[in-house]
């Protein structure tokens, strides 16, 4: 049975799904809003391996004007069907736990429904954080309903290297979007200012290598954090950890081809009096260490300070491009900027 998808996809960074969809030869049906529908007809497991997606859900459409239909049995059979096909793209054993999200969802329609489908799957129903995850919404015009279950016990964006977390990392399918926008070239000198737990440095060596990949941050347990999740990404001997302030760091005057960064925002990490000495610091600090024509690409949720520090260091760096993102709840800025000569 061929099916129809939707990839779940950060706010601002629907054009890098759509190319990487584009590139394993996805039919695009409409993208926008967080959300691109698609039909693929090549072996679904390719779509596990999507890098700026957050998720990925295995979509069925019901011309039926209520959800209490969904109970017969010719299309609860058809929603067995798809859990069983998403099932059969991993370990079956990986699923365990189900979780039905819906508007009303403790009604008695839908509790009966995630019963059903707890009964027939053997996976316990859960109120949050399910490895089978499904949804049930009304289709965009109103005219029936549609059932969507997620293709991967967990979200794409929550990769399995992390072994380590830390406050403020980067949502995974940014950081792959941050490394697309750095132009990435195996003759890369790679520089992670404040790498934390190391999200931006395991997406850029994943995607290819550089020729020389250093990380740097003045706290020692983000350091730590670090290496665990490099060694769990299989990439730890390619990257060299230093615990360097960014505001001066002993690297030569153009040494460095290509900067990313996710800059502390002042919420969970620092605060904006910091980050107001920190900001001009750390950029003239990096435009110092960059090559001419070197990239930078940076995330903030300062976007206003950021904003004035480049004015400032215009004639340093040549903005390229900036993302607005609506990520939980905020919308940074991924400013794309290029040293200029």
């Amino acid at each position: 049975m061929l099916y129809e998808y939707e990839a779940e996809v950060l706010g601002g960074l629907e054009a890098f799904a759509a190319e990487e969809l584009y590139a394993l030869h996805a039919e695009i049906l409409f993208s926008g809003r967080g959300a691109i529908r698609f039909r693929y007809t090549h072996q679904p497991e390719a779509l596990l391996q999507l890098s700026t997606v957050t998720a990925v859900y295995m979509v069925q459409e019901f011309g039926v004007p209520r959800p209490r239909a969904l109970l017969g049995h010719q299309h609860f059979e058809q929603i067995v069907a798809a859990i069983t096909a998403v099932r059969r793209l991993t370990a079956v054993q990986q699923f365990r736990t189900l979780r039905l999200s819906a508007a009303g969802e403790h009604s008695p329609v839908m509790r009966r429904l995630v019963a059903d489908i707890s009964q027939r799957t053997g996976l316990a129903a859960v109120d949050d954080d399910g490895d089978l995850l499904v949804r049930v919404r009304p289709t965009s015009d109103r005219s029936g309903w549609e059932v969507l279950v997620r293709i991967s016990p967990r979200p794409l964006s929550t990769r399995a290297w992390r072994v380590c977390d830390r406050p403020g990392a980067p949502n995974a399918a940014l950081a792959a979007c941050m490394v697309q926008l750095s132009a990435p070239f195996r003759d890369d000198v790679l520089l992670n200012i404040g790498c934390g737990s190391g999200t931006l440095l395991i997406e850029r060596l994943l995607y290819g290598s550089a020729r020389y990949a250093i990380g740097c941050d003045i706290d020692d347990a983000a350091l730590a954090c670090a290496r665990a999740n490099l060694a769990a990404a299989g990439v730890a001997d390619q990257v060299e950890l230093e615990a360097w302030d960014a505001r001066q760091m002993p690297l030569h005057d153009a040494s460095v081809t290509t900067i990313l960064a996710d800059l502390p925002f002042g919420r969970l990490v620092g605060s904006h009096s910091e980050n107001i000495h920190l900001y001009p610091a750390l950029l003239g600090e990096a435009a110092r260490v960059a090559a001419p024509g070197a990239l930078m690409v940076l995330l903030s949720h300062e976007v206003r300070l950021v904003d004035q520090v480049l004015d400032d260091q215009r004639n340093q760096w040549e903005l390229l491009e900036c993302i607005r993102v609506r990520s939980s709840g905020m919308t940074p800025g991924i400013y794309c900027l290029r040293r200029l000569v």
